[in-house]
């Protein structure tokens, strides 16, 4: 693989709006869960690399936090400040749309991509047209904003012309060895997929704004033989909040934590001693230094 002078390796921002199915794509190419999935907005909130290896070409992923118009704090700021520091610095752009939906955020999205070529639109989420032949004037309407590299209709979910779209990047990837190992799916520490497995949860089962307000810090890692024994926090803005996390007779924080555990010996091969508990820090989201803290970049 590396004395292929044909072999080419690069990187691939996966850039949209929140909820158009980033993270799921990546997933689904990866073959496994790294990043975390959630029909709530802001799920992603940091880079994360997932890996592909094929014999010809190595796909690093790189998957971004949606580009925010509303929540507008120290945190979301700083979340679109990634977005643009990741497209800066890849070979390829994927434009994520949801087929047949173009609003005022996936205009904002666009607006910043103005200046860099390979930018590949994907029309996100055909397994949910009827009719394929509708979103014909979609894409022509989309097309008419700017001049794309390619255009490649896909479900992410479904794994709908995924190879197509690999086919149509691998092209614009540069010509050198991979940059990672074959069997390398992400460049992230267990301690970072863990924190994300505990998010996860608390997105899918408190209500709409609490997430938002949540952060989630690993307090506690160690490795002792094949048992992780990991203890986390997830952090709160109020008491309230506190309370809804924790459940009548602490039922909810019992479900997040059995549910993220089982995703956790999924993914690390091996047994896992989860203990969770809930902190409150007043105004976190808005508190530069804590965001620092909480490993946010």
């Amino acid at each position: 693989m590396k004395n292929n002078p044909e072999f080419r390796c690069g990187t691939i921002a996966i850039v949209g709006r929140p909820n158009v199915g980033k993270s799921t794509l990546l997933n689904h190419l990866v073959g496994q869960k790294v990043s975390i999935t959630s029909r709530k907005a802001q799920t992603t909130r940091h880079r994360l690399v997932g890996i592909q290896t094929e014999p010809d070409a190595q796909y690093i992923f790189v998957d971004t936090p949606g580009f925010q118009l509303t929540h507008q704090n120290s945190l979301n700021k700083l979340l679109n400040r990634t977005v643009n520091q990741v497209i800066a610095d890849t070979d390829v752009i994927w434009f994520v749309l949801e087929g047949k939906h173009f609003g005022e955020a996936d205009q904002a999205v666009l607006d910043i991509l103005t200046e860099y070529e390979n930018v590949i639109l994907v029309i996100n989420k055909i397994d949910q047209a009827a009719n394929k032949n509708a979103l014909l004037p979609f894409i022509e309407g989309v097309q008419a904003k700017r001049k794309f590299a390619a255009i490649v209709p896909i479900s992410a979910k479904a794994g709908t012309q995924l190879e197509l779209l690999k086919e149509v990047t691998a092209k614009m990837l540069p010509l050198q060895p991979p940059i990672y190992g074959p069997d390398d799916i992400t460049d992230r520490s267990e301690r970072f997929i863990a924190a994300e497995f505990v998010r996860e949860k608390v997105f899918r089962f408190v209500g709409e704004e609490l997430p938002y307000s949540t952060s989630v810090v690993i307090e506690q890692f160690e490795l002792e033989g094949a048992l992780r024994r990991i203890h986390i926090a997830i952090v709160v803005e109020k008491a309230s909040q506190k309370a809804i996390l924790i459940g009548a007779k602490g039922e909810k924080l019992k479900k997040i934590g059995t549910e993220a555990r089982i995703e956790m010996e999924r993914m690390f091969g091996g047994k896992v001693y989860l203990e969770l508990w809930v902190r409150v820090k007043k105004g976190w989201a808005d508190d530069n230094a804590l965001l620092r803290q909480y490993g946010y970049e």
